[in-house]
């Protein structure tokens, strides 16, 4: 026990005679406080992998088994609020928030599209944004393309100082400072998909059907927005996926714009290894693989850091975040799992097996899904219902914990804000009460 309390509780003399190490697991190397740096390949930080307090300066770590520590610095200007108790940068929930190093002064603004209801709330947003906070926002060109946007005259003068993009087209990952939705979770999810490395902190507010996701209100949007742009909010950092998708070379390769496909994949590396194609994408739900159109069971073999784990035979099989447990997972039987755990949760959908249960793995595993051998038929995966694909015999799907989680803004705290959403949205343990009884009963 002692060495244990050794290891966690580091002290404030310990941590200045030493310099802090730097975890940097998303750019293959880390920096060490000891004087022989430790060779071979990075690693995730854990709480295992730091030196106990009068150990020798030489250590071996052990793979992270928690993921790997997600950057806090979202987007060009903010970041997370450091907190001196932090130990090896595992926060209490409570303590998670928002600080800025320089003013924002640019916004994403995403609006549902195709909903009339949402025109008038898009105009006030921008008008505050931009009249009264002076900030440049940036809107998708589409949305600017509704009819009744284009024919309100009075709308004109605050559209000409927007500036716009293209999905898979235009790249704004550096130019934006913090993002605002207007709709339902899809907007999140949107929001998520644009950026493929560090995210911006997202303000959402629920203007859409169902609303898990998105804890704001509408009515008290010009002090809700003035509290964020002045560091004033809590936030939960939601983990997302890092998914690799190797194909076997079969077709010619589409051409490739700014660094991106026309499918809206980002292109890696020329994307041509050994005759392969590669593809990456950060994923805020879960990557589904599923049967597709074909009447047979699909046949995935899952591998754990390498091994062999399970043959999933079913309709398929669904690898999700905790925020994607309340999600497709919830509705095929699984968990539902608070955002703050670090898990991935592996849940099979209708399978062929009366054992078959969801699991819950570590968020620093690897896991690795291909088509099996004797699989009579292929199969199709998605990625938060996007970018769907045929994945064939030979094709592979690498999955683990993204470093770049996405930092949404909470209403009140993230406890109280998931709980909520589980009343308010799911109905979590609604049922009639029990009634007392009228008199006391002898026995």
């Amino acid at each position: 026990m002692e060495t244990e309390q050794e290891n966690l509780c580091i002290s404030k003399d310990d941590e200045s005679s030493e310099s802090a190490f730097h975890c940097s697991a998303c750019h293959d190397d880390e920096d060490w406080s000891c004087a022989n740096p430790i060779r071979g390949r990075a690693k995730t930080r854990s709480l295992s992998a730091s030196p106990a307090l009068g150990s020798t300066k030489e250590f071996r770590r052990t793979r992270s088994l928690h993921g790997p520590c997600p950057v806090t610095t979202f987007g060009p200007k903010a970041c997370m609020l450091q907190n001196p108790k932090t130990i090896m940068h595992i926060q209490d929930p409570a303590s998670q928030r928002l600080t800025w190093n320089k003013p924002p002064k640019s916004v994403l603004v995403i609006k549902k599209i195709r909903d009339a209801s949402l025109l008038q709330p898009f105009k006030e947003l921008c008008v505050y944004l931009t009249e009264e906070n002076n900030m440049i926002v940036y809107v998708e060109k589409k949305v600017l393309e509704d009819p009744a946007i284009v024919n309100d005259d009075n709308f004109g003068p605050v559209k000409k100082k927007f500036c716009t993009f293209r999905e898979d087209y235009d790249d704004i990952s550096n130019q934006i400072d913090f993002i605002i939705c207007l709709g339902g979770d899809g907007t999140l999810l949107y929001a998520s998909s644009l950026f493929q490395g560090s995210v911006p902190p997202v303000m959402a507010f629920h203007l859409g059907s169902l609303g898990f996701l998105t804890p704001f209100n509408f009515e008290n949007f010009q002090s809700q927005v003035t509290q964020v742009i002045e560091g004033n909010a809590a936030l939960v950092l939601r983990s997302r996926l890092k998914v690799k998708v190797v194909k076997e070379h079969r077709e010619k390769k589409t051409l490739i714009q700014n660094g991106i496909e026309e499918n809206g994949v980002i292109s890696t590396s020329l994307e041509m290894e050994m005759g392969k194609q590669i593809m990456q994408y950060q994923v805020l739900n879960e990557v589904v693989v599923d049967r597709g159109p074909s009447s047979y069971l699909s046949n995935v073999d899952v591998f754990l850091d390498g091994h062999l784990i399970t043959t999933v035979q079913g309709d398929g099989v669904i690898v999700s975040t905790p925020t994607g447990s309340t999600a497709y997972a919830a509705a095929a039987g699984a968990s539902m799992i608070h955002p703050n755990v670090p898990a991935i949760m592996i849940t099979p959908i209708c399978p062929h097996s009366l054992s078959f249960r969801p699991i819950v793995v570590p968020a620093g595993v690897e896991l690795k899904m291909m088509l099996s051998p004797d699989a009579r038929n292929t199969a199709w995966v998605s990625f938060d219902g996007r970018k769907r694909q045929e994945v064939c015999h030979g094709d592979s799907i690498s999955i683990t914990t993204s470093c770049y989680p996405l930092p949404s803004i909470c209403f009140r705290d993230p406890v109280s804000d998931w709980f909520e959403s589980l009343a308010e949205c799911l109905h979590w343990n609604v049922r009639k009460k029990q009634n007392h009884f009228a008199v006391e009963e002898e026995f």
